[in-house]
């Protein structure tokens, strides 16, 4: 490929040699592509190391696209080029801004037909580009095509404002500027309008939440899509090319470009160094990226925080100023937009505010410096006016600037705690204002604990949200359950908010149930202290202080005895029923749980946990109605569920002689945490496997199905009757995990005929229960009879791949072993990292430390595991040394540890 000719590119870059590239190109020694990309790999060296250096992003941003531009200037020329064909830059890259992976949006902008030439140059020039590796993307165009796709299309339409010729004839360029001027395609009040729904769709597939934990720095709230929607709303309107040419007329304030200027430079530094880690156009803020960009900013762990949280920490600050100000520029353009010169009906609402359409503004801009607590009735006012849909841009600008009103003695102030009151004590809008005060900064000042928790990270395995956006989603939760739709799938919740005293104060501890998290220590008992002075500052009684106060303190209370205990044990229910106290107390924490939970993590919340929480509650409420000083005798239960299992075994035609003989076999824990109708459902199988055959003589039996209503109906039941060996838990879990099974409880027992009788209850990869597949629940039995045949010699644990956000959580595993004096068994509590097969690895530990497992409770947290484990040794004794169960913990957690992936 020679060129015809070579022209001088007269914009320097100190860091491309323009003339050696020319002489490279000139001498024919190379390729002109390894000439090209030669260029490339020493430019894209040496401004990563510039980066590396601290070099300010900006220009870093700036020069490469600079240097693309120069590079398609002397691509171009490579080829001859008949008059009427120009190469425009369109998008980031119209506005001359490149990240290291950024796509290099090109238009190939033509007057007219194109002839076979051009066309053979066009396609060839765009190979050359792709060959030389450069992230493109291209169309080819005439000028009335792009006013017609412009017309139809927002996206379209909004890189044709930013597009620019790089080089080629500059004549269709200059025509299209001159189209796009004269027909105006799009009304200013259509392209608001446009933008305005685009940011919304786009706000929403990020879930509308600026503070989840692997942000999308591009497309999340406050994100830079944020910042360039502004720009092209306010260039539209003022028909200007930069946003600083608007300095001094009156769009925004300096310190609102400072804002805007820093908040892009920070996310473009952060962007940038994202692209270099991934080596791709990554938009999102992975846990695996944090960590290495927090060490590359020079962040370094502290007592308090870690070097990452820190780093995020700044991410959150910075998103929420930028949210803030798309919120009051975006409002101002709106109003200069919509409804210029203001001309719209005013209402009065008050002597401080008035309404102006549907946005609420002051009457006169004294309002908050005369008076302050009007920093607070503003959003009382919004939450009892539906009519009130927003805020007057030059009033948040107000608030803004006066929030600084709020200190200790605005706090103190009683008109002020009656105003707060009546926002949580509002029939709507709560949890719509509560967003609109952290946004504006005012949530923070009035309650400064609040303040402490905002943008503060939770690096862990399970939460996805910050600390202030998880507290704030808790209480979005609470006031959904008031709604219609919340009767389908909380049906419990919704009942109870619908009888509920004083609904506020499920609100306030849903505000402070994790106000003290990063303080060290329990962030429960913490979080008790600033509830009680939130209390006493605003008046509440003594009963509903204490209230309050207990639902901080006890809020993981129902999640872990559902989660963690046995609570198909009478005992164990009966305890938590002592805990509770009364109705209201249980109503109110349950109603607090699940809003936490569904806050935490919405996939947390299946119908397994669902079930869980509804038996803990019902459970429960017969425990209370019965009265804490009647606990259920054990005996009761045990005759009350033998003679309903018996009924129906009659009714089934067993003899009822056969049935007392299976159950003679069993133990009083099977009776007493079983229903009758897995009762039922056990003996009639078991009685049909031993009818033709001797009992030592029938071999392993394997059920499923889908668990009715009433206990456990969230998950499918999988039922394993086979001769007891030491290796049968191992073998079935691992079965169990080889058809992508998680299995979430276990019940084991054995029967004095040598037999064990093992019920794993077991979600598929969404987290429900199975569907009505007969092939699929064939191959549940099969796989597992295949396992435990095997179970003599077992070793086998099934390998798959570590989820990606596992290898960046140094989640050491921890296990716990205890036992009280005369306890029949050994209580091993083990939390560590969830991975597939994690359940088999313990099995098979157990196998390595020759422990026998009786019971097992399967709690899975995201991606965190808390299980407890009910064992003993060989010849079925607790283990009561202190010093060989310190050993062995240490030999758990090492083994658990020692490698990533199972093997």
């Amino acid at each position: 490929m020679q060129p015809a000719h070579i022209p001088h590119f007269e914009r320097p870059l100190f860091f491309f040699d323009q003339a050696r590239f020319r002489r490279d190109l000139a001498a024919g020694e190379k390729p002109p592509l390894q000439v090209f990309k030669d260029a490339v790999g020493a430019a894209e060296h040496q401004m990563t190391e510039r980066f590396r250096e601290g070099e300010d992003v900006n220009t870093l941003i700036h020069e490469r696209a600079l240097f693309v531009d120069c590079l398609l200037h002397y691509a171009w020329h490579q080829y001859e080029w008949k008059p009427g064909t120009g190469l425009l830059a369109v998008g980031g890259y119209g506005r001359g801004e490149l990240h290291p992976h950024s796509d290099i949006d090109l238009l190939i902008l033509t007057n007219g037909r194109s002839d076979s030439k051009t066309i053979d140059n066009i396609e060839r020039f765009v190979a050359f580009l792709w060959d030389l590796g450069l992230d493109i993307g291209h169309s080819v165009r005439g000028v009335e095509e792009c006013l017609e796709l412009g017309a139809q299309d927002i996206t379209v339409m909004t890189n044709l404002t930013e597009s620019r010729t790089v080089v080629g004839d500059a004549a269709p360029g200059e025509h299209l500027a001159s189209s796009l001027e004269r027909n105006k395609l799009w009304s200013t009040v259509d392209f608001f309008h446009a933008k305005l729904a685009e940011q919304e769709e786009r706000h929403n597939r990020q879930q509308a939440a600026e503070y989840i934990l692997e942000p999308n720095i591009k497309n999340s709230p406050g994100g830079l899509r944020d910042i360039q929607t502004i720009a092209w709303v306010a260039k539209y309107f003022f028909r200007v090319r930069t946003l600083k040419q608007l300095q001094g007329k009156a769009f925004f304030t300096e310190e609102e470009f400072a804002i805007l200027q820093s908040g892009e430079s920070f996310l473009w530094r952060v962007r940038y160094g994202l692209h270099l880690l991934a080596g791709r156009a990554e938009e999102r803020l992975l846990f695996d990226y944090q960590r290495e960009l927090a060490n590359q900013f020079g962040y370094k762990d502290s007592n308090n925080q870690l070097a990452v949280e820190q780093f995020m920490h700044s991410y959150y600050r910075t998103v929420m100023a930028l949210r803030q100000l798309n919120d009051v520029l975006l409002q101002y353009l709106g109003e200069a937009i919509l409804a210029p010169g203001g001309e719209q009906d005013i209402t009065p609402i008050n002597e401080r505010f008035q309404l102006r359409g549907c946005a609420i503004e002051v009457t006169h801009p004294q309002v908050f410096s005369q008076y302050p607590s009007a920093l607070l009735e503003i959003f009382v006012l919004m939450a009892r006016n539906p009519q009130i849909t927003r805020v007057r841009a030059s009033t948040i600008r107000l608030i803004r600037e006066h929030r600084h009103l709020i200190d200790r003695d605005f706090r103190l102030n009683t008109a002020n705690s009656e105003l707060f009151m009546q926002l949580l004590r509002s029939p709507r809008g709560l949890s719509t204002q509560l967003s609109r005060m952290t946004r504006y900064g005012i949530l923070g000042r009035y309650l400064p604990e609040f303040g402490r928790v905002t943008g503060q990270m939770q690096h862990d395995l399970f939460h996805i949200y910050t600390v202030d956006a998880h507290t704030l989603q808790v209480v979005r939760n609470m006031r959904s359950f008031r709604s219609p739709e919340a009767r389908e799938k909380f049906p419990i919740a919704a009942d109870i908010l619908g009888r509920m005293r004083q609904p506020e104060l499920l609100y306030i501890a849903g505000l402070y149930h994790d106000i003290a998290k990063g303080r060290g220590g329990d962030h429960s008992k913490l979080g008790v202290v600033d509830a009680t002075e939130f209390c006493q500052r605003h008046q509440l009684p003594a009963r509903d202080r204490r209230l309050v106060c207990w639902l901080v303190e006890k809020h993981l209370l129902m999640s872990q005895v559902s989660q963690k205990q046995d609570i198909s044990d009478p005992e164990v229910v009966h305890a938590f029923a002592r805990e509770v106290g009364d109705r209201e107390h249980l109503d109110y924490l349950y109603a607090l749980t699940v809003a936490d939970i569904n806050a935490t993590n919405p996939e947390l919340w299946n119908s397994w946990r669902a079930s869980l929480m509804r038996q803990l509650y019902q459970a429960t409420q017969h425990a209370l109605r019965r009265g804490l000083e009647n606990p259920i005798d054990r005996e009761e239960i045990i005759e009350e569920t033998r003679s309903l299992a018996l009924e129906k075994l009659q009714t089934m035609g067993l003899p009822e002689a056969s049935v007392v003989n299976i159950w003679a076999q069993m133990g009083e824990d099977y009776f007493v945490r079983e229903s009758a109708d897995n009762i039922t459902w056990h003996t009639a199988a078991i009685h049909e496997l031993h009818s033709n055959a001797p009992l030592e003589q029938s071999d392993t039996l394997v059920l499923t199905r889908n668990s009715g209503p009433g206990e456990h109906d969230g998950a499918t039941q999988v039922f394993v009757y086979t001769p007891d060996r030491a290796n049968v838990f191992a073998a079935a879990v691992t079965g169990l995990d080889m058809l992508n099974l998680s299995v979430h409880d276990a019940r084991l027992y054995n029967s004095a005929s040598g037999y064990t009788l093992d019920t794993f209850y077991v979600l598929d990869e969404s987290g429900q229960p199975l569907l009505d597949e007969p092939q699929r629940l064939q191959q549940i039995r099969l796989t597992l009879q295949e396992e435990l045949a095997l179970v003599e010699d077992y070793s086998k644990v099934i390998q798959r791949r570590t989820p990606r956000r596992l290898k960046m959580f140094e989640l050491e595993s921890q296990a716990h072993l205890s036992a009280e004096p005369g306890d029949l068994y050994s209580t091993l509590e083990i939390t560590s990292a969830d991975r597939p097969g994690l359940l088999a690895r313990i099995a098979r530990i157990f196998i390595a430390h020759d422990l026998r497992l009786h019971n097992a409770k399967i709690s899975t947290l995201g991606e965190r595991v808390e299980d407890i484990f009910h064992i003993t040794d060989a010849e079925g004794r607790a283990l009561c040394d202190n010093e060989i169960n310190r050993s062995l913990e240490e030999a758990i957690c090492r083994e658990l540890d020692d490698h990533t992936t199972p093997h």
